[in-house]
This record gives structure tokens, sequence and C-alpha cells, in this order.
């Protein structure tokens, strides 16, 4: 698989960890054993993972996690008025919360490839209104945050 598509990989199964942190109280070291060892890269009752850059997911988990302060107020302020965060479905903050971080942290990774991967995400989970509003969150956010590189 290319790298591209690892990472891909890596960052649909963040979103798939966090959202179980955040539903279950899970803690991050149990969260992230559990993926490698029984998710990454393997098949579950008929359903194939994609194998993914191991890495680059923890990163974003746990990059996520440490910074979740910084992340948090970040998204309610580019949300619109009367959504916060916490109104936000569990599914989506995990995908906005992954973008963010990304757009926050990994200045390796182009703006734009953020909110398209982000957008597939949600895509993945949702046939709605719902991909609209991640890739135009996480787009406020990159005008915000790395706004020399979407001149």
């Amino acid at each position: 698989m290319a790298r591209g598509e690892l990472r891909s990989s890596a960052r649909l199964a963040a979103v798939q960890a966090l959202y179980q942190m955040d539903i279950t109280s899970k803690g991050i070291g149990d969260v992230i054993a559990e993926f490698e060892a029984y998710w990454l890269g393997r098949e579950i009752d008929g359903l194939e993972m994609k194998p993914a850059e191991g890495a680059f997911f923890r990163s974003l988990v746990e990059g996520v996690v440490s910074k979740q302060r910084d992340i948090d107020p970040k998204i309610d302020e580019a949300l619109a008025k009367g959504w916060p965060l916490k109104r936000i479905e569990a599914v989506l903050r995990a995908v906005l919360r992954a973008g963010c971080f990304e757009l926050l942290a990994r200045p390796d990774v182009p703006a734009k490839v953020v909110i398209r991967e982000y957008g597939d995400i949600a895509g993945a989970f949702y046939d709605g209104d719902e991909i609209g509003m991640v890739s135009a969150v996480l787009d406020g956010l990159a005008h915000k945050l790395r706004s020399g590189e979407l001149a």
C-alpha cells in the first residue's frame, strides 16, 4: 500500500479510537493497544480493516488527547453559534478533533489534504450535511491556523 493510503487508514482508525474513548471512557493506552492488536490490518466479523501507518495512528490519538484543551475551543469558535462541540454527535466530535489536531500540529501534512481526508472520513459515517459541515469547519480552522498556506 502507498503511504497515503496507510495514512488514510490511520486517520479512520484514529477517529474510531477517539470515538471509542469518548463513549466508553477507556484510557488511551488501552484503546491504542486494542486497535493495534485487534483492528489495524485485520478482518473482524467480515469487515476488513486496511493496514495503517501505526506511528501516524498513535501520533493522532495521542496528539488529540494531549492537546484537547487547545483543540476544543478552536472547534467551538468555528462551529455555528448555538452549536458548541459538546452538542455535536460523538463521531463528528472525533472527526473534528483529529482534523483540528493535524492542522495545529502536523505542518508536514498540507491543509487541503487534512480537509479532504476528514471530509472523506465523515462520508464513511454520514451521507448528509455532516460532510459539508466537517469540510467547512476544517476549512475555517485552516484559514485561521495556516493562513499563509491557503492564500
